[in-house]
């Protein structure tokens, strides 16, 4: 026997894992077989996430509003992971040109705005693909009876 868990069921089902697939309505990575994030134990990692509307799936218009609604998407992936923003300790910010740190930052603050209580961020200028001007990627650590 090994120091692993076995994951099985009384019925045998070996194909439950402690790893287990986010995704959100409206906002996805297309034909891809990417989820926008993965929980294991008690971590969460988010794939790229875009400032598309969830309303319609398509890129929002202009960096600001690419920014709000990254930082809502990575809210509700968070959210259907069972954690929060309060949960993110480290944050990569992608962003399509050094003009839209600005605006990324805006929207940081409106997110965190007390300096003493905000995760770590990274933020790099990155050629994005389809209009995309900002992206975000969090690592996230919840109660693991969450």
């Amino acid at each position: 026997m090994t120091g692993r868990p076995n994951h099985a069921n009384d019925q045998g089902d070996l194909h439950m894992t402690k790893r287990r697939s986010i995704e959100i309505d409206g906002v996805s990575h297309g034909a891809t077989p990417i989820p926008m994030g993965a929980r294991v134990g008690n971590m969460i990692f988010t794939s790229g996430v875009a400032g598309k509307d969830p309303a319609t799936g398509k890129l929002a218009a202009g960096a600001q509003a690419q920014a709000r609604h990254a930082f809502e998407n990575l809210a509700a992936v968070l959210e259907q992971a069972g954690a929060a923003l309060d949960d993110v300790g480290s944050i990569t910010a992608l962003v399509a040109h050094e003009s839209v740190r600005a605006v990324l930052n805006e929207a940081w603050l409106e997110r965190f705005p007390d300096p003493r209580n905000r995760p770590a961020r990274h933020t790099s200028v990155q050629d994005l693909r389809g209009g995309m001007l900002v992206q975000l990627q969090a690592i996230a650590v919840v109660d693991i009876s969450n």
